[in-house]
């Protein structure tokens, strides 16, 4: 099999073909879909009816996984292995979906600020794997947004600035903002805050990247004020209409972004209406700003 991808957009994405993703990968595959990573940001691989050990065996084919959030135990799971996120709206059973004050839909509406997978956590994450099961009539699609071409637009003056500056992302914060603040001080301790340069070089491309996500609350060096103002004006500015792709969910949709370049959200659906997907990270175990002995933690 060989890798065909056919441009999506001006900034990323790709339409993958030519590979069955439910069969072991050749190291071959794995490096056409590496470096299709690095030049598109974010994959999309149509008819790919993967089951979830499937969908679990892709993923580790490209490193470590990542908990993320489960790592809090807000909630039992119903899917076979918990390596995989459950970003649905159904009951444990499938049969139907929850009711609207129930926990996961506030993981929905969450979903829908821009995002980094795993931010708030070292190492955080390099690719993830959503797999459409179900999707609404209408709505529910998924943006994207180029994190390098955000970084490129930016004014020399800011660029200069920014090389200096450091963002603090925290798992609970943007929750917070949504007004979901049920959690254990034990849970709020789970996963403490992290720092990342706000710009970074992107291993793969080796471009610069506007490191920026809803899940930064602070800056470092800056007054909270200050600091959170700056991260809203580069959140805007990362995220404006030319810098995006937006995916229109197909069932059995395999898409793969790298975390590290790109930001991503999820759009507004009509919520007594079935939405199924299941994702699986991997972890980047490879950031220049991780210690040796942080790698070493994410591969025990």
């Amino acid at each position: 099999m060989t890798l065909s991808i056919k441009p999506l957009s001006k900034h990323l994405g790709g339409e993958a073909s030519g590979v069955d993703l439910s069969q072991p990968l050749t190291q071959d595959m794995i490096d056409a879909i590496n470096a299709g990573m690095d030049q598109y940001g974010m994959l999309v691989f149509r008819n790919q009816p993967l089951t979830q050990t499937e969908q679990l065996n892709l993923a580790k084919s490209f490193g470590p996984l990542d908990m993320g959030l489960k790592k809090l135990k807000v909630r039992k799971d119903r899917l076979e292995h918990p390596e995989l996120a459950d970003l649905s709206n159904v009951t444990d059973d499938a049969s139907g979906v929850v009711e609207p004050t129930h926990k996961k839909i506030v993981g929905n509406i969450a979903n829908q600020l821009w995002h980094s997978d795993s931010s708030f956590q070292r190492p955080a994450a390099r690719y993830s794997m959503l797999a459409a099961v179900r999707i609404p009539s209408d709505g529910g699609d998924t943006e994207y947004t180029d994190l390098r071409a955000a970084y490129d637009a930016l004014p020399e003056p800011m660029k200069t600035e920014l090389a200096q500056l450091q963002a603090e992302h925290y798992v609970l914060h943007s929750r917070f903002l949504l007004g979901d603040t049920d959690y254990t001080e034990e849970q709020k301790a789970t996963i403490p805050p992290v720092l990342w340069p706000m710009v970074r070089v992107h291993p793969g491309s080796g471009r610069k990247v506007l490191f920026v996500s809803s899940h930064a609350r602070a800056v470092e060096g800056m007054s909270l004020a200050e600091g959170r103002m700056l991260l809203f004006d580069l959140l805007e500015h990362a995220t404006q209409p030319e810098f995006r792709y937006r995916h229109k969910w197909q069932p059995n949709d395999l898409v793969i972004w790298d975390n590290r370049c790109t930001l991503h959200r999820g759009r507004r659906f009509n919520l007594s209406q079935v939405r199924e997907l299941r994702r699986a990270t991997t972890l980047d175990i490879n950031a220049p700003e991780l210690t040796a002995e942080e790698r070493e933690a994410a591969h025990a």
